[in-house]
């Protein structure tokens, strides 16, 4: 029996420590901040001893083993004390994973990786597999692995939950793209965040699939600094490939092995260049698994999309009324205003981690009647888009952003909360974010 601490008292934290419970470790979670009401229901439930809004130093250093929160990084002082007495710091996927004989289907990239996941998830289901949905989405893995038992899981991955996974391994895995984003946390390195990322491919057997896009330069021109064992599948939009996907006649061709797949991309349910990238992954793990064609062509033509990305919420006075609050990054941003095909009144802003708008200046300018800066400090943003647009405003919430929207869009625009910038300067997350949005934008 091991002395497994957890740090953090979140979705993922709860989770591992009801795993290591039922496994019969020693446990004790430790939070920072205070833990919710449904997470103190749950670890009393279990019998977990815990602490909330502080470390206790004595009760923490003793670990056989530290699980932290992906949200944590490993500057704290607490976390670098314990690596310093070279005790173990993994992420919630390294611990449960040592407890899970499934095949997993992993998914990571800076844009799409939820999207991708649940294309992936509703076409396993689809099929009739007895399959999961976790990582950086729903109920945390290691609580999935310890109260239900799929024969697959479909997780999604963020580079802070594979920078703390070593034995880690996936069955097939999908990188979808590489583009600046948490750079913050990487001492500004994009190195550092591009080596994370690469992380999902450790492991590997030549059993095991890597699909990835063959259209994206940093993915590409990182490919041979890795050892990669895994049978290479790549996707594209811009060449055709042997075996993977690639688009040729507005159709989507996919090939593995002897198995084919053929699809018009106007029959895909979620629309735009982007999402075409998305639904290539995913179409790929479905020939992979085998799954029959006309499952893949009914699951890849009604999947309905994810909460929170270009989710059209309502149209009010002939104005749309779009949420992707998940738009944390500027290159979602990008996408989102490269898909608008009306004047736009676009609501930005938040947490900077970072950020070079650059990439945005020529949609802003061709595309963006207004900006409405939803944020604590928006100092950046007036000073980067200034001169591109003839107004911009500022709002302390969700409400005053929607209001201000209402009274300056035009019939025929859309209002785009589309971020580019996290959230938790204003909201706990950008689900939050999301949802006080849509809830303004209902009592318009």
């Amino acid at each position: 029996m091991n002395r497994v601490v957890v740090l953090g008292g979140g979705e993922s934290g709860v989770g591992t420590a009801v795993l290591a419970t039922i496994k019969g470790h020693e446990v004790f979670l430790s939070d920072s901040n205070m833990v919710t009401d449904q997470a103190r229901e749950l670890l009393e439930k279990y019998d977990i001893p815990f602490e909330e809004g502080g470390h206790t130093r004595d009760k923490i250093l003793n670990a056989s083993v530290v699980v932290k929160s992906p949200g944590i990084p490993d500057t704290v002082p607490i976390v670098e004390e314990l690596i310093s007495n070279n005790v173990p710091v993994i992420s919630e996927i390294e611990f449960a994973g040592r407890y899970d004989k499934s095949k997993k289907i992993c998914v990571t990239g800076s844009n799409g990786k939820t999207t991708t996941a649940s294309i992936i998830y509703f076409l396993l289901k689809n099929a009739g597999l007895n399959v999961g949905l976790a990582g950086n989405i729903g109920q945390s893995y290691a609580f999935q692995v310890a109260t239900c038992n799929y024969e697959y899981y479909v997780l999604e991955l963020s580079s802070f939950q594979l920078e703390g996974m070593y034995d880690f391994k996936a069955d097939i895995a999908v990188l979808l793209n590489i583009t600046p984003d948490h750079l913050d946390r990487y001492n500004n390195q994009m190195e550092n965040y591009i080596k994370a990322k690469f992380r999902i491919t450790q492991n590997m057997s030549a059993d095991d699939c890597f699909i990835f896009c063959a259209d994206d330069e940093v993915s590409i021109s990182h490919l041979n600094q890795i050892v990669l064992h895994a049978k290479q599948l790549p996707f594209s939009q811009q060449k055709e490939v042997e075996e993977g996907a690639f688009v040729k006649d507005e159709k989507m061709h996919v090939n593995y092995v002897d198995r084919e797949y053929q699809m018009f991309l106007n029959e895909l349910s979620l629309q735009g260049k982007h999402n075409v990238y998305n639904s290539m992954a995913a179409a790929i793990t479905g020939k992979v698994l085998d799954i029959d064609n006309e499952v893949l062509r009914e699951s890849l033509s009604s999947f309905q999309g994810v909460e929170h990305r270009m989710e059209k919420v309502l149209k009010v006075k002939n104005v749309l009324y779009i949420n992707d609050s998940k738009a944390t990054n500027v290159n979602s941003t990008w996408y989102a205003l490269e898909s608008m095909t009306t004047p736009v009144v676009w609501i930005a802003g938040g947490k900077d981690k970072g950020n070079e708008y650059e990439p945005l200046f020529e949609l802003v300018k061709e595309r963006v009647r207004a900006i409405i800066c939803l944020g604590a400090d928006n100092t950046k943003l007036h000073k980067v888009f200034g001169g591109m647009v003839d107004n911009m405003y500022d709002a302390k919430s969700a409400k005053e952003a929607v209001e201000i929207a209402y009274n300056i869009a035009q019939p025929g625009d859309t209002v785009l909360l589309s971020p580019a910038c996290a959230s938790f300067d204003l909201f706990k997350n950008f689900e939050e974010r999301g949802r006080l949005f849509k809830e303004a934008v209902q009592k318009l």
